[in-house]
């Protein structure tokens, strides 16, 4: 059967960035097929954010964007904003804390495509803010090639996100995600047609989007609010409540205390009778 490498204490959680170097170093001498790309995805490295660089070089560089560039690029970003560092652990955090399937931090670094395409937006988002936009919507562009996601440099995403799968996943240039909101395959945060201008959602924290839901137009999910898989939303979200169906109802208010972190998907059994 298998274990965790580490359990975590959300009192006083080690640092990720030592707890990866352990796990990678762990993994090395177990499985010595992989012990050169471990080396060169993390151990070579005394930083998250200098091991970051060199995984979004390896995956996304191509003919056009060498690799060795790429990794400048994503470097200047690390070294530039602290807070990408930050946010990258927070993720690998959410990721090990929500994800059953996750039995440590080398997993999400080395193989996880939501992590990893969430870490090519945030270097991308930071392109963008420094004016760089054609070059930002070239990750853009390339992360939707591997990745299969695709994220909007322009979109304000925050720290401790959880982007299970991620296969499918399209949010829009003005979304808003706020802060421990998690998200499964197949979620569309878009607009409504061709209108210009603030035409995408606003998450709030906490918030759960199950597989497939498809959250459209300028409208305010609250905190701590659930949409359920496969649910079509087209207007406001009440905080702490739950929308299903196509067109999405309320089923439940208040919901679970914190849906994106206890990643519960279950519905209430009684339905408002009125569409949201």
């Amino acid at each position: 059967m298998s274990q965790r490498l580490e359990v975590i204490d959300p009192a006083t959680p080690p640092p990720v960035w030592a707890s990866l170097r352990n796990e990678a170093e762990a993994v090395s001498r177990k499985e010595v097929a992989l012990a050169s790309l471990l080396a060169s995805v993390v151990l070579n490295h005394d930083r998250l954010g200098d091991a970051l660089s060199y995984q979004i070089a390896r995956k996304l560089g191509d003919t056009e964007l060498r690799a060795m560039s790429l990794r400048d690029i994503a470097k200047q970003a690390y070294d530039s904003d602290g807070t990408l560092v930050a946010k990258a652990e927070a993720d690998l955090r959410a990721v090990f804390e929500r994800d059953p399937a996750c039995k440590g931090y080398v997993q999400p670094f080395l193989f996880f495509k939501g992590f990893q395409a969430l870490q090519v937006q945030r270097v991308a988002h930071w392109l963008w803010e420094e004016g760089r936009e054609t070059l930002a919507l070239y990750l853009q562009s390339r992360m939707s090639e591997v990745f299969q996601v695709d994220i909007h440099p322009a979109t304000q995403i925050g720290s401790g996100i959880f982007v299970d799968h991620g296969t499918g996943i399209v949010i829009g240039e003005t979304a808003v995600i706020g802060d421990d909101v998690s998200m499964l395959q197949g979620v569309t945060l878009g607009g409504t047609g061709a209108e210009r201008g603030d035409r995408h959602p606003k998450i709030g924290k906490g918030v759960l989007l199950g597989a497939g839901a498809k959250v459209l137009g300028n409208i305010q999910i609250g905190d701590y609010a659930k949409i359920a898989s496969g649910s079509v939303v087209l207007k406001p979200v009440p905080a702490g409540c739950t929308a299903a169906g196509v067109p999405a109802r309320l089923v439940n208010c208040p919901t679970c205390e914190e849906p994106a972190r206890s990643m519960d998907h279950t519905l209430a059994e009684v339905v408002y009778d009125y569409v949201i």
